[in-house]
């Protein structure tokens, strides 16, 4: 029995993390395309611990506000009772403010602190990143297939930080200094009038100033973000096929396309550094103005007798106070807008509807003979031509069927309908009479296995991969799969750089450490195991020489025995023994019939058949 891993969290720390869990279900659906609306979303489920950050915010500019106040007072107060009388009369006084200070001041700023960086930052920062991730894994194939993975994860793995760090900014600058100012101007009114009206003054050309800059600021930092993620996109392309780099050598091209992206961005990145040092300089005068419009206006009414020398000195700190709070308030507001330009850039792919959704309460797929039926099959890809056109083709369980055709007859589009990767234009895949569109895409995915021309593997240990076709089995169910897939031999052989061994070894990127023989055999050791009760093969072996392909040849046919089987072929030997062989051309079935019948009636498939070099279609001379 498991044991349960010990929780070392201290008591604070473990309440206030825990009051939200960053994986908790919630209403799915598309996110809201626009920041605000997608940043109050991830919001919502914070409520209990942004009210009480909003409080303790508040307490933590009062303490602030109170330090500088009370020290004003000790002037006051030394100045009205002098070094010999100022302990007998004000001793206790002094001590019980000490005591505050020293305890009172570390419990709300810690408080504080545990709930901006436990309460907020740990969940939220890994809620935006888990629900942006979940809704692209709903996304279809295609989705993948039309954008960088690198700028997909780019986007996926930056509106994280940038979600949980404007969150946390608005409560750490925003929230902290609106308070401040607030009870600034209150203390100062408290003092005169005439010391409040130039700050407020002041402060609202500060915010005048702040919402006709941040805006530009955010702008420009949103075009670097696009930069950045194209410098991303074009860096982790050109890793994820070095093999093509170095086999072309186009080591220089590549440097080439990369720098022309790193350019770009490098103008982009020069456009905000500029802004960012003429508001610095800007600041600058503001600041300074700040502190004449305080400390003037205090002197003044000091030699007019009309506030203490105490006042004069709490008003002078919070002009200098406010000196520095204004210059962090300007960086935090240009990082806050480019946390939204981040967040903008990254909608524009974590966003967008997915187009194959399950039905509301779909039921699970339920397969008792995995008969298949194609009707009136039709889907040009939006482009009115190509794909299919039309196709009615019934599968009977059990029975195993080929599919030949030209490069874009339509095969691969039989396929992607069948396992719902897309959705027909027109017509419909039932399975067992169900509409493959009225079940979960799980279900119907589980029940089908596919091994193609191009299996490439998970970044993990060969047993992690050969266990995903089915990661309940046990070892020897596993190994046995890889038996049968003639890949036990050479999996005992494997060894990574960092020492593992056989089925712990890692299979690197794609799996690009080992052969495209030996990745192929891992695929078919990996749909041996799922064992489903449909079978897809897309040139299943194309990529095995002859002696592993007629090794693993009767395994194969063992594996389809029982089963209902589609299986495309170039190499027409490894469909010849099929109950019933399809030819597609041209997004329509043209030809159907045995191994034997196509020959004898002469057509495309006795052409393809007859232009075969060494038993691959030729489809070159078609």
């Amino acid at each position: 029995m498991a044991r349960a891993r010990r929780d070392h969290r201290l008591p604070l720390f473990r309440q206030v993390e825990d009051m939200v869990d960053p994986f908790a279900p919630h209403a799915e659906g598309t996110p809201p395309d626009r920041v605000w609306p997608f940043v109050f979303e991830q919001l919502r489920p914070f409520r209990r611990v942004l009210i009480l950050a909003a409080v303790i915010g508040v307490l933590v500019a009062l303490l602030e506000l109170g330090l500088v106040y009370y020290a004003g007072r000790l002037v006051d107060l030394m100045d009205a009772t002098g070094p010999d009388g100022f302990w007998t009369a004000h001793g206790t006084e002094v001590i019980m403010a000490a005591v505050l200070l020293l305890l009172l001041r570390p419990i709300v700023l810690g408080v504080n602190a545990v709930l901006l960086f436990s309460g907020i930052s740990t969940n939220m920062f890994t809620q935006a990143r888990w629900r942006a991730h979940k809704h692209m894994l709903g996304q279809p194939v295609g989705f993948f297939q039309n954008d960088f993975a690198g700028r997909l994860a780019n986007r996926v793995m930056n509106i994280g930080p940038a979600v949980e760090d404007s969150s946390f900014l608005f409560f750490e600058a925003f929230w902290q200094a609106a308070a401040f100012a607030v009870v600034t101007v209150l203390l100062l009114l408290g003092m005169d009038w005439r010391l409040a009206l130039p700050l407020a003054l002041w402060m609202a050309g500060y915010v005048a100033f702040l919402a006709w800059y941040a805006p530009q600021a955010g702008r420009a930092a949103e075009k670097n973000s696009h930069a950045n993620s194209r410098v991303t996109a074009r860096v982790v392309d050109a890793y994820t096929n070095m093999e093509s780099v170095k086999l072309f050598a186009h080591a220089a091209r590549e440097e080439e396309f990369a720098k022309s992206a790193m350019a770009r961005q490098r103008v982009r990145f020069g456009r905000l550094m500029r802004m960012f040092a003429a508001s610095h300089a800007a600041m600058a005068a503001f600041n300074s103005a700040a502190i004449l419009m305080v400390i003037g206006p205090a002197l003044w009414l000091w030699t007019e007798n009309r506030i203490s020398m105490g006042e004069v000195a709490a008003a002078s700190a919070m002009a200098l106070r406010f000196n520095t709070m204004t210059i962090w308030i300007m960086w935090m507001t240009v990082r806050l807008f480019e946390h939204f330009g981040v967040i903008r850039e990254g909608l524009e792919s974590i966003a967008v509807p997915q187009t194959v959704t399950d039905a509301p309460g779909a039921p699970a797929l339920h397969v008792t003979d995995a008969a298949i039926r194609f009707e009136n099959l039709t889907h040009h890809y939006g482009r009115g031509r190509g794909g299919l056109d039309g196709i009615t083709l019934e599968i009977p369980a059990n029975r195993k069927i080929g599919v030949v055709g030209r490069s874009g007859a339509g095969k691969s589009s039989l396929v992607n309908l069948l396992l719902r990767f897309r959705d027909p234009e027109g017509g419909r895949v039932l399975i067992d009479g169900q509409d493959v569109r009225a079940v979960t895409q799980s279900s119907l995915r589980e029940r089908i296995g596919m091994v193609t021309q191009d299996s490439s593997l998970m970044h993990r240990s060969v047993r992690d991969n050969i266990l995903y076709g089915r990661p309940d089995a046990g070892e020897a169910a596993m190994i046995e799969a890889a038996r049968r897939a003639a890949a036990d031999g050479f999996i005992h052989d494997l060894q990574d750089p960092q020492g593992r061994r056989g089925y712990d070894a890692q299979v690197g990127e794609r799996g690009v450490k080992l052969s495209g023989g030996q990745r192929q055999r891992i695929a078919l050791a990996r749909v041996i195991l799922k064992d489903a009760p449909i079978l897809v093969l897309d040139e299943a072996t194309s990529a095995l020489d002859s002696e592993v392909e007629a090794v693993i040849q009767d395994t194969l046919y063992g594996v389809m025995e029982g089963k209902t089987v589609i299986a495309i072929a170039h190499r027409l030997s490894t469909i010849a023994r099929m109950d019933r062989i399809i030819v597609l051309d041209q997004g329509r079935i043209v030809e159907e019939g045995t191994h034997q019948n196509l020959l004898a009636r002469d057509g495309l498939y006795a052409g393809f058949w007859n232009r075969q070099s060494g038993g691959f279609l030729n489809l070159a001379a078609e």
